[in-house]
């Protein structure tokens, strides 16, 4: 039942790619409900995983493989061939984040009803952007991940640059640069790790890079090896969560991009930075990892303090909340540095929570664009006389991410910190004043919007009926998580249990 039920999820996307191909571009409605129904299909398929997933097993599940590539290398001794193999599976951490890339497609998806021309085109990049998220996630080998990596610039490149706002032109590029600077950097380290090791598997690459020095000095595999290739990795992700100074690109994206964009961008995108920092980072060269934790942890202090402080000082509210992403992902740093379950509980949670409530709150922004032409903080006071529903939400959104507690942000904040507290006080106390930041600039955004002095807009009515349908889900959803974390936590265990068995914890 389940052998090719990942490759199944991973390819469900390109349903709505067939469909749209042979529907007449100019029939707006159509192609509108073929890209809400395009991502049901994907979300369906993910819940049908996530009821085949034993949350109780350690190690990998509906795992598949097979021989895709073979090629051979001529050498004096023998002709030596190197297979290269499509291998999918899922985890504990790969689950949720394929749960959280198909659910925030969807409600992407509902958002796109905004956009205003070349529907088609856009929705079918689209659904290539959601399968080259969830194949990330899927993918067992570095081959196929960075396959999968690379397909998620090309339709967002294209979804910036033709659907954005004014500068949209020049945020696509400064998206595509930076990220393909990244991506060549992955890709040096990949084959450099693949021609050391003679394999791309994650399982078999971290069983080799584990093994005693006098065994890899025979395969010419050094420390000051690992150590370069652990930088590698570091830089290349750095880039994609972001870390300071390799953020401004994300900034100009989250201004520029459509909101419906947005929302995946903030959403799925930036966490691919993450994910790669467990996987690679700490899964591969965990005594690397060790040896960096504290560079990380005030990489991760610097994020939260910098980004907050930034976002205080913005007038433009998505600038604040590109700002308050920059911040938030120096949660996810600290987390990691911390080296221990606590730590490591809410660096994952915080990628889930601010998933959600990023998504969320880019919508908001995104609903106050289409009804005013402007998210100015001056433009906008008094709206909760006149979107009572919207600034409910909008002040709830915005208390998730300032970690009230009974939210998501709650949780992942608190593990982060307490985590980090346990090995590094000193710097877990400095990072506690980006928290205080938080609250000040959200606060202020919020509540200057909401019951602010009164101003006049021209076209200010409450959430529509399909609007409401992705503020509340996702409202749910950050509630769920900080109600009753456990559910994520049951989910994560056994995946973090190996990766800190590495890290000697």
């Amino acid at each position: 039942m389940n052998t090719w039920l990942l490759s199944i999820l991973i390819l469900s996307p390109l349903l709505g790619v067939l469909v749209l191909i042979f529907t007449p571009s100019q029939d707006e409605k159509s192609i509108k409900w073929i890209g809400i129904l395009g991502t049901l299909f994907p979300l369906g398929t993910a819940l049908v995983t996530l009821s085949a997933f034993n949350t109780s097993s350690k190690g990998l599940q509906l795992a598949e493989k097979f021989q895709w590539v073979s090629y051979e290398v001529f050498q004096s001794n023998g002709d030596v061939s190197y297979p290269i193999f499509y291998e999918v599976g899922v985890n504990g951490l790969s689950m949720i984040l394929i749960l959280l890339t198909t659910v925030v497609s969807v409600l992407a998806a509902i958002a796109s009803f905004s956009i205003k021309k070349d529907w088609k085109s856009y929705f079918i990049l689209f659904f290539l952007l959601e399968m080259g998220m969830i194949g990330v996630f899927a993918a067992q080998n570095l081959f196929l991940f960075f396959i999968f990596f690379e397909i998620t610039l090309i339709p967002m490149f294209f979804l910036i640059g033709r659907w954005g706002y004014l500068e949209r032109e020049k945020a696509a590029y400064s998206f595509l640069i930076y990220n393909g600077v990244g991506s060549a950097i992955l890709l040096i380290a990949f084959v450099a790790m693949f021609m050391k090791t003679g394999t791309m598997n994650f399982e078999q690459l971290a069983y080799t890079f584990s093994l005693p020095q006098s065994e890899l000095s025979d395969m010419n595999i050094t420390k000051n090896f690992k150590m370069g290739m652990l930088i590698a990795l570091l830089v290349a992700f750095a880039v994609k969560l972001p870390v300071a100074p390799l953020h401004s690109w994300m900034v100009r994206v989250h201004v520029q991009a459509p909101p419906p964009i947005v929302m995946l961008h903030s959403g799925i995108l930036l966490k691919i930075g993450a994910y790669g920092l467990i996987v690679f980072g700490a899964g591969l060269f965990p005594d690397q990892f060790k040896s960096l934790a504290f560079i990380i942890g005030l990489f991760g202090v610097v994020n939260l303090l910098y980004g907050a402080f930034l976002a205080l000082t913005q007038r433009d509210l998505k600038r604040v909340l590109a700002y308050s992403s920059v911040s938030h992902m120096g949660i996810v740093l600290i987390g990691l540095a911390a080296l221990n379950e606590a730590g490591m509980t809410g660096a994952v949670f915080q990628v889930v929570s601010h998933g959600l409530i990023s998504a969320l709150l880019f919508f908001l922004v995104g609903v106050l664009y289409e009804r005013e032409g402007s998210s100015q903080l001056k433009d906008f006071g008094g709206v909760a006389k006149r979107m009572p529903i919207f600034a409910g939400v909008m002040l709830a959104g915005g208390l998730a991410s300032l970690g009230l507690p009974g939210m998501s942000g709650f949780i992942s904040e608190f593990m982060a910190f307490l985590g980090l507290f346990e090995t590094m006080p000193v710097l877990a106390a400095v990072g506690t004043l980006g928290l205080i930041l938080t609250a000040v600039y959200v606060l202020r955004a919020v509540l200057a919007i909401t019951f602010g002095t009164e101003k006049e807009l021209s076209n200010a009515y409450d959430l529509s009926s399909t609007e409401r349908i992705p503020a509340f889900i996702l409202l749910a959803a950050i509630l769920f998580i900080g109600i009753y974390p456990a559910w994520l936590s049951d989910m994560l265990r056994p995946t973090l249990d190996s990766i800190l068995l590495g890290l000697g914890g």
